[in-house]
């Protein structure tokens, strides 16, 4: 009978441990699983959908990436879409994109391209840029995409406009990056992954609370009764994920979770170009509305909290020779691990990630808070100049 029995510390970490173990459970089932779910559901179901395709004006910043423009570029004018046209705000002249641009108006009628004047100083220049290219479009419906992104498919401008219903003001979409190898992208790629289920997680429970430019869709009039970019403007980032929190609603917000809707970036090279990412949006995110990043915050602390209190119970159990205790605490441990097998893997499946999780995933799950604050960290330490406009 001593085998059943716990002595008081042993008790605690077994009920703590449970404890963080169903708040981890309730978080991947009710937030985390939703874009598997969401697919699922919607797979072969039209009536979720509006059947008008309302003209579509899409708006590209390009800051002298002309190899970017090559690669990408004609799959985005080749869209099988009835009617759209395709803006490319040109940032810099020392490169050839704006030869590039030019010759390739020739071929695609629906191709116009301008630039933002060299003068343009104390300003984002992003944000002047798209800007420019939203006074410029035709048409109410604006999608906002990147040189560097290219779409999963020639439906991708058609599986976002789906969702043009008369009550819809902005789609969230996802992106995602290239098949890659090394360290670094299996980081980069998990991290991704794991943003994508939380905002568009968020976004499907009807509390939509920020959005990655790379795929996203706005009504010009929603841009234009906001005033724009005008409420952080002093900042040079924003023009995506502030925006989005700053207009969204649960009733004005639609996501588009079809793979062929994702759009892809090539994996990333250089751990300072991500570093440079990740801490742009750490800058902004302390300024959201909403208590999303708080619940998100609460997350982060009880799965940092659950692996202490197994771990904690798994070690006290084995130096009293207390099986049943360790084997607890094994169990706890490998349920959690199984339900984020499922829901990881089958959310990637989903959106048709080249990359499965399995004896890597617990690793990558203990980095993504630590890298997080090192991110807010990198923002403490740096000067405020550093964010604001230039």
């Amino acid at each position: 009978m001593e085998a059943l029995q716990f002595n008081p510390t042993e008790e605690m970490l077994l009920m703590v441990a449970a404890a963080l173990f169903v708040v981890q459970l309730i978080y991947y089932v009710t937030l985390y699983g939703r874009i598997y779910r969401r697919q699922r559901a919607v797979d072969g179901n039209e009536h979720h959908f509006t059947q008008d395709f309302p003209p579509i004006s899409v708006i590209i910043c390009a800051r002298e990436e002309c190899e970017n423009l090559r690669r990408n570029l004609t799959s985005i004018l080749e869209q099988d879409y009835p009617c759209f046209e395709v803006i490319v705000i040109n940032d810099g002249h020392a490169d050839e994109s704006e030869d590039y641009l030019t010759l390739l108006e020739e071929r695609y009628p629906h191709l116009y391209h301008s630039f933002v004047p060299d003068s343009s100083r104390y300003i984002s220049r992003k944000k002047l840029a798209l800007t420019l290219g939203i006074k410029a479009s035709k048409y109410d419906w604006l999608v906002l995409t990147e040189a560097k992104a290219a779409p999963a498919s020639n439906q991708w401008l058609r599986l976002l406009a789906r969702n043009f219903t008369s009550h819809t003001s902005i789609v969230l979409g996802y992106s995602g990056y290239e098949r890659g190898h090394g360290w670094l992208h299996k980081r980069v790629s998990f991290d991704n992954l794991f943003t994508g289920m939380r905002y568009l997680g968020f976004a499907l429970a009807g509390h939509p609370y920020m959005a990655i430019g790379r795929n996203l869709a706005y009504r010009k009039s929603l841009f234009y009764s906001a005033k724009g970019f005008t409420a952080h403007l002093t900042l040079q980032r924003g023009d995506d994920d502030l925006f989005v929190n700053q207009v969204a609603r649960g009733e004005n917000t639609r996501v588009e979770t079809d793979a062929a809707a994702v759009m892809r970036i090539p994996p990333v090279s250089r751990a300072k170009d991500w570093r440079e990412e990740k801490i742009g949006y750490a800058s902004t995110a302390r300024l959201y509305r909403g208590v999303q990043r708080w619940l998100l915050g609460a997350e982060t602390l009880t799965r940092l909290a659950f692996y202490v209190s197994w771990v904690w119970l798994l070690l006290l159990s084995l130096l009293e020779a207390h099986w049943l205790g360790a084997g607890l605490a094994l169990l706890l441990f490998l349920l959690r691990w199984v339900l984020q097998l499922y829901v990881i893997n089958h959310t990637a499946a989903a959106l048709e990630e080249k990359r499965r999780y399995y004896l890597s995933l617990p690793l990558f799950d203990l980095l993504q808070p630590c890298q997080s604050l090192r991110w807010k960290l990198y923002c403490l330490f740096r000067k405020k100049s550093d964010f604001l406009r230039k």
